[in-house]
């Protein structure tokens, strides 16, 4: 009985070879630049690659005088041309410049005739003309390519910090979300007890549930751009206030910050955000009757500790009127904030208002 013979064997054998012949040039392609990258250090040794060029000069020179008997006439620079091409590669542009120069001396004055002389007859200056556009495109591609590589390295480097960048963005987002999740059904439920069972409270409720809902989006969209990623917390904590105080119609109202240029990574910036949008909020609606007055935010760093106030020079307000007091709503929202970030708040109440929030740069 005949063999049949299975196509999936010479169908994987030739998907196979195509796969070696698609990945073999790249392989290829990979040593060449990793072979250039790797002459960076040489290429960097200043004086000593000047002195290299010198060295193989002279092993071409004496190279060419060894090969002199075994050569027919009219080869000066045989041994040269590698001599410059070589250290050009792996030692940089002057000293390539420097190797070419002495070689086209050499060959000159020792392998040209009149030997021994520095004449400049026409033949010799054809010669002399070719030996120089020749190494001119010889050590212009070299270092055309050098920077090609290093521009390849440069944007090689910049597109795996983006991913990084990218990869730690997206792990801390769906962090975020689950938290914020949380978050969000935690509120819920307080609106849901504080209204009860009135119609128009729970109205009241849905829509101040809206707010909140709308500005924590407006700040996520914000925090998860990723021009922003490593903006300074004093630009980002400037930028919201203003648009807090322009979505309140507070003209009057100036802000001011004061933070050193810090980053935080976003499980910290977001509740720190939210945070000072409640206190924010609750200062431009009670601390300021004429419309007029100034809300401080300040950031200061205390060894492992960072201290983070929000302050208003406003009427101030009485103990049952802080955020803090009794069962306050507010004061629920801004301590769950505060705990994700393993922090505690506390309040100052005198001419004006001061909110402090203490937490741990690293929990």
């Amino acid at each position: 009985m005949a063999a049949i013979a299975c196509p999936f064997g010479s169908a994987s054998a030739i998907v196979g070879a195509r796969r070696v012949e698609s990945v073999e040039p790249a392989l290829a392609r990979l040593k060449v630049w990793d072979i250039i990258h790797a002459t960076r250090r040489l290429r960097s040794l200043g004086l000593l690659g000047d002195l290299a060029a010198v060295a193989a000069t002279g092993a071409a020179l004496l190279l060419r005088v060894a090969l002199d008997p075994a050569l027919p006439p009219g080869f000066p620079y045989l041994t040269f041309f590698p001599a410059v091409i070589l250290t050009a590669f792996f030692f940089g542009l002057r000293p390539g410049i420097i190797c070419a120069g002495l070689s086209g001396v050499a060959a000159w004055y020792i392998f040209i005739p009149p030997f021994f002389s520095f004449d400049l007859s026409s033949p010799t200056t054809i010669a002399l003309a070719f030996y120089v556009f020749i190494v001119t495109v010889d050590i212009s591609l070299i270092h055309i390519m050098h920077l090609a590589a290093a521009r390849l390295r440069a944007d090689a480097e910049e597109t795996a910090r983006l991913y990084e960048q990218q990869r730690t963005m997206f792990q801390e987002l769906q962090h975020r979300v689950a938290n914020n999740m949380q978050f969000v059904s935690a509120m819920l439920r307080l609106y849901a007890k504080r209204a009860g069972d009135d119609p128009a409270a729970m109205l009241t409720a849905l829509d101040d549930a809206r707010v909140r809902l709308d500005i924590m989006s407006r700040i996520h969209r914000h925090l998860y751009d990723p021009a922003n990623v490593t903006r300074p917390v004093g630009e980002f904590f400037q930028d919201l206030c203003a648009n807090l105080g322009d979505a309140a119609g507070a003209g009057e109202v100036r802000f001011t910050v004061d933070m050193p240029p810090v980053q935080f990574d976003l499980t910290k910036l977001t509740p720190l955000s939210l945070i000072a949008v409640e206190i924010v909020t609750n200062a431009l609606k009670h601390a300021f009757p004429d419309g007029r007055g100034t809300i401080a935010l300040r950031l200061v760093q205390d060894g492992d500790r960072i201290v983070f106030t929000i302050a208003d020079d406003g009427k101030g307000m009485t103990p049952a009127e802080t955020p803090g007091a009794g069962n306050s709503l507010g004061l629920k929202i801004i301590h769950n904030l505060a705990a994700q970030i393993g922090g505690r708040i506390s309040y100052e109440v005198g001419p004006g208002t001061t909110a402090r929030i203490e937490f741990e740069r690293a929990s």
